[in-house]
């Protein structure tokens, strides 16, 4: 008898819900095996007043260009996705996090605020914690995100108080683990010498964390 484990997911491992203003037009974002896929940007509401400004990328075969225009309102469902930007003139890459959609749809009900996601990943290093300089307690995780054909995407995470105290010390590389929060943009500044840069980082900002315990199943192995 030999123990393997069982991961097939019995839910959706990695979805978004917003609910935000265009704030950028369609623009051609790439094209793969001949299908054109377009960006936008929407800026979506906090409850503090604040607001994220996240990039999407939908495919033309959906795309309705009658709904997104600049000032519309606009509902996104889809997933959270990354890819590795090599910066021009450096030798580094940049992690950079957008939204795929799956659909988008207009809705007239201009004061509504939603950002809800919920990940299933596993984590690449173990989590780092430490204290900011006003005193709060934070985390941060990677988070692989596993699509269809043998895909990944890499999520950065950042887990506030007893979610960062959990994380710390409950989660190690290879665990499983379930995410919900909300899809952030953060700016921030980094230093270089003496000069001082503005810069935005993209990030699932926690409301909640769990580890999930990999379910194994008996299966003979035949000689």
């Amino acid at each position: 008898m030999e123990l393997v484990p069982d991961i097939q997911l019995k839910e959706e491992n990695n979805k978004v819900i917003l609910v935000g203003e265009v704030i950028e037009d369609l623009k051609i974002s790439h094209e793969t095996f001949n299908e054109k896929f377009y960006s936008f940007k929407i800026s979506v509401k906090r409850l503090s007043g604040d607001t994220d400004e996240l990039e999407i990328v939908i495919s033309e075969k959906i795309l309705n260009k009658d709904i997104i225009k600049v000032g519309n309102t606009v509902v996104v469902d889809g997933e959270i996705r990354s890819y590795n930007y090599i910066m021009e003139n450096e030798e580094r890459r940049k992690l950079i996090l957008s939204v795929f959609a799956k659909e988008v749809r207009e809705i007239k009900e201009e004061d509504l605020t939603t950002n809800e996601v919920t990940l299933i990943g596993y984590i690449c290093k173990k989590p780092i914690y430490r204290k900011t300089p006003f005193g709060r307690e934070i985390a941060d995780i990677l988070l692989a995100v596993n699509r269809i054909y043998g895909k990944s995407d890499y999520l950065p995470c950042i887990a506030w108080g007893r979610n960062a105290k959990f994380a710390e010390n409950n989660l190690n590389v290879g665990d499983k683990a379930k995410i919900t929060g909300r899809f952030q943009s953060r700016e921030y500044i980094k230093k270089n010498g003496e000069v001082e840069e503005k810069k935005i980082a993209y990030e699932i900002s926690l409301s909640g964390i769990e580890k999930i315990e990999e379910k194994v199943e008996e299966v003979e192995v035949q000689d």
